[in-house]
């Protein structure tokens, strides 16, 4: 089988259930920016500051594949179709908690960067957000699972709290805002 199929030279591409739409659909931006993410991810396991976290960055990616495929389905996550439940975003919230419980108190916002293992985190957390508002704009004009919208939105906060591990990890100093002038 070839990669390339020459169906999409036009402009539009295939859903899960055969129907086609422009590439720049909302379900198409939806779920592409997820993808983008889950690559993402596979970069922020690049880092071995990193590592210790690899199994939770997989599942993550695991979960992101069933989103984007509950999102690909204009007839809804199918019987038997993997997706996203509550107890995925509970997953999440209690990896958050793991990560925070060594990590000293947030009391200002922090500025992305310090190494490249922290920048990745925070390059990957801004995409998830845009995958949000991706999934918000898709959601506005088709309904889509609850707990899809809800995880994107924990994943977020998940990825900033992983970049705060990984400056503790490696005895990075975290830059605060507002920055005090030197």
């Amino acid at each position: 089988m070839r990669i390339y199929t020459r169906t999409g030279d036009g402009g539009e591409t295939s859903l899960f259930d055969g129907s086609r739409v422009h590439k720049d659909d909302a379900r198409i931006e939806a779920y592409g920016t997820v993808d983008e993410l889950n690559a993402l991810l596979g970069g922020v396991l690049d880092h071995n500051a990193l590592a210790p976290q690899e199994e939770a960055i997989r599942d993550v990616q695991d979960h992101l594949f069933r989103i984007g495929g509950m999102f690909a389905d204009p007839n809804g996550p199918r019987e038997g179709q993997p997706r996203v439940e509550t107890a995925e975003v509970e997953g999440l919230e209690h990896w958050i908690d793991e990560l925070e419980k060594d990590l000293p108190p947030l009391r200002h916002f922090v500025l992305p960067g310090g190494s490249p293992a922290v920048s990745a985190c925070h390059v990957a957390r801004t995409v998830c957000r845009r995958a949000e508002r991706r999934a918000v704009a898709l959601d506005r004009l088709v309904k889509q699972p609850e707990a899809a919208m809800r995880y994107l939105n924990r994943l977020s906060d998940a990825l900033f709290t992983l970049g705060r591990w990984a400056a503790q990890q490696e005895g990075v100093a975290e830059e605060k805002w507002p920055r005090t002038p030197k």
